[in-house]
């Protein structure tokens, strides 16, 4: 599989599902990776795939709590056939807040790649990755799988993944972004992202982890720490700090523009060009 080094993270709650083969063909045209966020049930990537001929596409992420292992790698297997090599399904445990079942993260999650290596075919391990934050989540993610999809974090977090993580293991970090030169302006359209991850325990508590308080959890955030995980300005600047996220350890970033109503082809552009 050809990762590359850069890729888009939406969702079809934020682009529609309507639009998903335009989406598609112009990530294929700036040579970027699709990253497929909202939860996504694996059979719904197949839009993109069927409009391009050589995307790759990943999940960001299929939730355990909606699936019984044998059917994603049956999924994926059926998908592999007809467009080998451009799917990469990320795997995530979710959220408290959201998973009325929610409970044993790491056992949970241990328990379903168990299932994933015992399916007939199974998922193979370099064709998945782990949504991982904390330090045990992130050992699993290498251990078991192609390595980490970390979202919602600062470069001190990549640098910290790296680290634990060994030279070997993928990280593929999510990096939210706003194309506005006016920072005030950004930080609101940044608070209004945020909002949502602020809420969630996995996020706030991986936040501290890396020096941020209540404090500046509360209130829609800091300006610290929106600073820190939303980049903004031009796409220089938003290309400068994905330069700091491979300076500390990442192999790939998938960007995602906020603010931004349907398929956002400017910022993709722009931050495609600024990337290159």
């Amino acid at each position: 599989m050809r990762l590359g080094k850069i890729g888009v993270w939406t969702s079809y709650r934020m682009i529609g599902e309507a639009n998903a083969a335009v989406a598609a063909r112009l990530a294929e045209e700036l040579g970027l990776v699709f990253w497929l966020g909202g939860s996504p049930q694996l059979p719904t990537v197949r839009p993109l795939l069927e409009a391009t001929e050589e995307l790759v596409v990943a999940t960001g992420i299929v939730n355990v709590w909606q699936y019984e292992p044998e059917r994603l790698a049956a999924e994926f297997a059926a998908l592999d056939a007809e467009f080998p090599g451009r799917v990469l399904v990320g795997i995530g445990i979710g959220h408290p807040e959201a998973t009325g079942d929610y409970s044993r993260p790491l056992s949970t999650m241990t328990a379903f790649l168990d299932g994933l290596d015992r399916a007939q075919p199974p998922l193979p391990t370099q064709r998945r990755c782990l949504a991982a934050l904390g330090p045990k989540m992130l050992d699993l993610a290498a251990a078991r799988s192609h390595g980490a999809h970390t979202y919602f974090v600062p470069v001190e977090h990549t640098r910290a993944a790296r680290e634990r993580l060994g030279p070997d293991a993928l990280i593929a970090t999510e990096l939210a972004c706003v194309l506005d030169d006016d920072p005030e302006r950004a930080r609101a359209t940044a608070r209004g992202y945020a909002a949502l991850y602020l809420g969630l325990g996995n996020y706030t508590r991986n936040l501290m982890r890396f020096g941020f308080s209540e404090r500046d959890i509360a209130g829609g955030g800091s300006d610290e720490l929106i600073d820190a995980i939303v980049a903004h300005g031009s796409a220089e600047q938003i290309a400068a700090v994905a330069r700091q996220h491979f300076d500390a350890g990442a192999d790939h970033i998938c960007v995602q523009p906020v603010g931004v109503e349907g398929v956002p082809q400017a910022a993709w552009t722009e931050l495609g060009a600024a990337l290159a």
